[in-house]
């Protein structure tokens, strides 16, 4: 047995043990079901698959992991897909998978803010969202951190949280628009300094790290930020000075799925009037439909940069490489 055939059918059992468990008796046919690989929280993609299922009796499965895990399991079944729909991740993570999707309904992307949108993609946007800097309010003292140039400074050397890029995709979204913004030949090794070494594992690790105190200030998605602030926890949050990206996530179906019209269905519901206007007004996101307002109330104005979404996919891995090049020649300079 070839080994990816081996791989495939060894992520399809860990798949089907993932799915919920179903009474056989009330199972629905074959023909209105749904396979969803997410790598959103809990809290934004249960609502959103639930409310789907009451408005359209399609019953969906879900998995739910990290972004790079799920589109590694999309690649790795591309001769046997299990999937219909992949639901989250940067949309430049998904740019450098666009191989294994097929093209989203063409109406769709007719409503669409076109700051949004990657002529010719596979994939659409869901929501917009903007890469911030937080800090603990109360070890922050009398100066706040202003933009990306903040971090070099040596109050904060070995006191940023910043979850691993290589794992988490939002996290490379914020490393690849810091060298936009700051294209200079030295950025990347003077970041890695300013880290200290130190990554975090995931990108929820980084508002409670700040919280607790173990870092001054991270790196993370507005989103992410405004929750905490919300819920009562004393950070803050500063768009870039410079500038910053609102690199969308996105959804895009998968080449071959099993559930193709379905798939479709649940992208126009995705971009339904009133899921893109619950984003703003439930979950701290921002819309990408062009003809929904935003609430005012929770987001603020920022500069905008121009991020290149084709370049970031196609960097993606020689960035990768060198990021970790460089930071293990970080640590290893530190060792006695």
């Amino acid at each position: 047995m070839k080994l990816k055939t081996l791989i495939v059918l060894v992520l399809a059992m860990t798949v089907l043990i993932a799915l919920p468990a179903a009474n056989a008796a009330i199972a629905p046919p074959e023909e209105q079901r749904l396979v969803v690989y997410t790598s959103h929280k809990e809290d934004v993609y249960a609502p959103i698959l639930r409310e789907f299922e009451n408005r359209t009796g399609i019953w969906v499965s879900v998995v739910a992991g990290g972004t790079t895990e799920m589109l590694e399991r999309i690649s790795f079944e591309a001769e046997a897909p299990i999937c219909d729909v992949m639901f989250g991740g940067g949309v430049e993570s998904l740019t450098a998978y666009s191989q294994y999707f097929t093209l989203p309904p063409e109406e769709l992307a007719a409503q669409v803010d076109p700051r949004y949108l990657q002529e010719g993609s596979r994939w659409l946007p869901f929501s917009s969202l903007p890469i911030v800097i937080v800090y603990n309010t109360r070890l922050i003292g009398s100066r706040e951190p202003q933009g990306w140039l903040s971090l070099f400074e040596d109050r904060f050397t070995g006191r940023i949280a910043y979850a691993d890029p290589s794992v988490s995709g939002s996290s490379f979204t914020a490393l690849f628009t810091l060298l936009t913004v700051l294209p200079e030949a030295d950025t990347l090794g003077r970041f890695v300094h300013a880290l200290k070494g130190r990554v975090l594992s995931g990108s929820g690790d980084v508002v409670t790290a700040v919280a607790n105190g173990s870092c001054t200030v991270g790196i993370t998605l507005e989103e992410t930020a405004l929750k905490a602030i919300a819920s009562g926890l004393d950070i803050a949050m500063v768009h870039p000075e410079e500038g910053t990206s609102a690199v969308p996530d996105g959804a895009a179906i998968i080449s071959g799925c099993p559930h193709p019209e379905n798939a479709a269905a649940f992208l126009r519901f995705i971009l339904s009037r009133d899921v893109q206007t619950r984003l703003s007004a439930q979950m701290y996101r921002r819309p990408v439909l062009a003809d929904v307002p935003l609430d005012s109330g929770s987001f603020e104005p920022f500069i905008l940069i121009a991020y290149n979404i084709d370049l970031a996919g196609e960097q993606k891995a020689g960035l990768l490489t060198n990021w970790n090049e460089v930071l293990v020649k970080s640590v290893e300079e530190r060792l006695p």
